[in-house]
């Protein structure tokens, strides 16, 4: 009775080995045709992350200063948007053992974003620096939250249908990099208006 108990050991290793390997195959098979798109986002998320840091000293060494209001609600946003896309894409990168836990994380995810983009709302109101208008309003308020609930959606329906899921959440992710290069680029051309006003006022004064 030993001898056979012993003998069946390995043999329900092996099962148990066998089982979790295919649990993690199941998981992974509806991602394996989205990794190189996740690395190109992902990549680019990340890159443009630096590239905001940029931007953020050329608001430094403008002579057109902004409040920490005004960063808070126009400015940290955008890395805020850059960064996501790269958790994003780190996340469906993962080898995860289960479908639903990779639905939970970007559930969590997706609920922090649309939280985050309530609280740039305010901030956007609180702040009288500058009076946004109906562009700003639409790239840094309305499109983000679209995006981060977008996620907060394919995060619930993740388990029952991944394959269509997938394109839901590689939409959020491309919206979510597309502001934040949207918004960069605003930030840019703002300073750059704002500088070169400043230098042809003295001129037109004469």
């Amino acid at each position: 009775m030993l001898a056979g108990s012993t003998s069946e050991r390995p043999l329900e290793a092996l099962k148990v080995s066998w089982e979790g390997s295919m649990i993690e195959e199941a998981a992974r098979s509806p991602l394996i045709a989205w990794e190189s798109f996740y690395v190109i986002v992902g990549s680019s998320g990340a890159a443009l992350t630096g590239l905001q840091f940029v931007v953020m000293a050329l608001v430094a060494d403008s002579k057109r200063r902004s409040t920490t209001q005004q960063i808070d609600a126009f400015g940290t946003p955008t890395i805020v948007h850059f960064c996501a896309v790269l958790l994003v894409s780190a996340i469906l990168s993962a080898p995860w053992p289960t479908l639903s836990s990779i639905g939970r994380v970007l559930g969590v995810c997706g609920a922090a974003g649309v939280v985050y983009g309530v609280i740039v709302v305010m901030r956007a109101r609180r702040q009288t620096g500058y009076h946004p208008v109906f562009e700003d309003w639409l790239w840094h308020a309305v499109l983000p939250l679209i995006a981060y609930a977008l996620l907060l959606v394919a995060a619930v329906m993740f388990r029952s249908y991944p394959q269509r899921v997938l394109f839901i959440v590689s939409a959020a992710a491309l919206m979510l990099l597309f502001i934040g290069i949207h918004n960069a680029w605003d930030t840019v051309t703002y300073i750059t208006v704002g500088a070169f006003e400043e230098t042809e006022q003295p001129q037109g004064q004469d």
